[in-house]
């Protein structure tokens, strides 16, 4: 029960900070709007985050999990790689371009994020992995499988790169397609 309520705080406190970061801007956002807004004290937001980059990091953290249950929920019915492909365009059909076209904003104007969003790509990376692992669990697909979840999560970076330089005017999946397909073009198999 208790741990229970401190993750629906954390979770509270997270998606607050997102909302004022969209309405107010990031740097005009204060510890203490966020607090207040959470319907917390400034002190208990420390037991909870040490500054307003870690709610970022926080929202970036969920995503491995998400992208694992999603090529796991897919299951070996296609290849590796459009099993993959098609968990991280499912995804991207539920991510709200308005949060995370600003949560790209914010990330790219500071070095420590942009590192932490690095680290955030390498574990969706191994989350994919792991979960085509589980489902191709034979050693000799091994390296065939880890490449599967590289490539796929590299056109998922560039996809959203892209995107975001072009303001999120059109969907991602759409952008995710088009790296898909190209994929396929460039290494002579199909993509998706």
């Amino acid at each position: 029960m208790r741990e229970r309520k401190r993750r629906e705080t954390r979770q509270r406190i997270t998606e607050t900070g997102l909302q004022l970061f969209i309405a107010n801007g990031y740097e005009a956002t204060t510890l203490d709007a966020i607090a207040e807004a959470s319907g917390i004290a400034r002190r208990t937001f420390f037991h909870y985050f040490k500054s307003k980059e870690e709610i970022i990091l926080a929202w970036q953290g969920a995503l491995p999990n998400a992208v694992r249950a999603a090529v796991l929920e897919r299951g070996p019915a296609a290849s590796p790689l459009a099993t993959v492909q098609a968990a991280l365009i499912a995804l991207a059909a539920n991510i709200r371009p308005d949060v995370a076209i600003t949560i790209i904003r914010i990330v790219r104007s500071t070095e420590q994020l942009h590192a932490g969003n690095q680290v955030k790509f390498l574990n969706m990376e191994q989350a994919a992995f792991e979960a085509l692992r589980e489902l191709w669990p034979e050693e000799r697909q091994r390296d065939s499988l880890r490449l599967a979840a590289m490539a796929s999560v590299g056109a998922m970076r560039l996809s959203i790169d892209v995107w975001a330089d072009d303001g999120g005017q059109k969907p991602l999946t759409e952008y995710l397609q088009a790296a898909f397909a190209r994929l396929g073009a460039e290494f002579g198999g199909k993509a998706a």
